[in-house]
């Protein structure tokens, strides 16, 4: 095993998508105008509001942390709270870009069951409190699909939107990997946002098959008011936009973005089944999207490193994560499936 290997430690270990790499060549040709004003950004743009079904507001942002946290931070105020989940990548691995963001609008985590917030938690948390010396709660975000894998169906996201217009919230959504919650329910993008009640989505392109960018869309475009101004604040205007912009136009214009995420699914979906007879592993969680948690005696994921896999163990003791790519290869699933196979029976 090389360090050129595939691995499965992170969907961000994968290269750019054929069809990314295709539309930054092209966009790579003479001239265009800086900071957004140019073809590439406007086709993206419409290839979103197309894709949605709806006339929505488009930004451009280089990485997810930057996309949530300016999304979070425009839809509060600094007194605000933002309801998340204990789980959430906005809480957990976002360094407090968040609160930094929005100038101190504080994270309440709420119980998630299978890494999904559900109304009855959200209530929970929101009528807590509700005095003046207590940061108002003004945001629910959730995320699809979730760190842990799981997916958020139509009619969980609709209840949890009732939820949030009843306590006067409003909804964003990280959708780092956005696409692989569309491959496995087989919805459409507007059914799983806007039609859901979704008020603000950061669309994930990097683990999916581009190199850099995330895609942030308003659903309700009286929330984007001055967006633009926030993203040049925090250096996410890019003055060469069309880079940030022409992969997508890559991965939307022929469904790219759809295949590489059903490509991603399948490959969790084989590993899974691949291990599943085998006694001492255990799936903590379903399988739904790209990702594969598995349980297993702390010395068989040492030999596994030792064999050379890299992998995050991060959810707890003997937890285990093997993220799926846009790219991963059928037999390099294999030869994970029977390396776990002969270090968990001693082979």
């Amino acid at each position: 095993m090389t360090e050129k290997s595939q691995q499965f430690a992170s969907d961000n270990y994968s290269g750019i998508c054929p069809e990314a790499w295709a539309a930054m060549d092209k966009a790579n040709q003479g001239h265009e105008r800086a900071y957004g004003d140019d073809q590439w950004t406007a086709k993206a743009s419409d290839h979103f509001r197309k894709l949605f079904e709806t006339d929505c507001e488009v930004f451009f942002a280089f990485n997810g942390t930057a996309a949530n946290s300016l999304a979070l931070s425009s839809l509060c105020q600094s007194y605000h709270s933002v309801i998340c989940s204990e789980t959430a990548h906005v809480e957990t691995d976002e360094c407090g870009a968040p609160e930094f963001f929005s100038n101190g609008s504080k994270l309440l985590t709420a119980r998630s069951e299978n890494g999904k917030l559900t109304p009855e938690s959200i209530r929970e948390v929101a009528l807590k409190r509700q005095d003046i010396h207590y940061p108002k709660p003004r945001v629910v975000t959730i995320t699809q699909a979730t760190e842990v894998g799981s997916v958020y169906r139509p009619e969980e996201l609709k209840a949890i939107s009732a939820t949030c217009k009843e306590l006067g919230l409003n909804l964003h959504m990280d959708g780092a990997r956005f696409s692989n919650a569309c491959a496995f329910l087989g919805c459409s993008p507007a059914e799983l946002t806007w039609k859901a009640g979704i008020d603000v989505l950061c669309f994930g392109g990097t683990k999916n098959g581009m190199a850099v960018g995330e895609a942030i869309l308003f659903f309700n475009r009286k929330l984007a008011e001055d967006f633009d101004y926030r993203c040049k604040q925090a250096g996410q205007l890019a003055s060469k936009m069309r880079f940030l912009s022409a992969p997508w136009v890559g991965l939307l214009e022929d469904g790219a973005w759809l295949r590489h995420a059903q490509h991603a699914n399948h490959c969790a979906q084989l590993l899974s089944g691949l291990v599943a007879d085998i006694p001492a592993v255990q799936l903590m969680f379903p399988v739904e999207a790209n990702g594969v948690f598995l349980q297993m005696p702390e010395p068989a994921l040492e030999a596994l490193r030792a064999k050379g896999w890299r992998f995050y163990t991060f959810i707890g003791s003997g937890g285990a994560r093997f993220m799926c790519s846009w790219d991963t290869d059928e037999a390099r699933v294999r030869e994970l499936a029977a390396d776990i196979r002969a270090v968990t029976l001693g082979r």
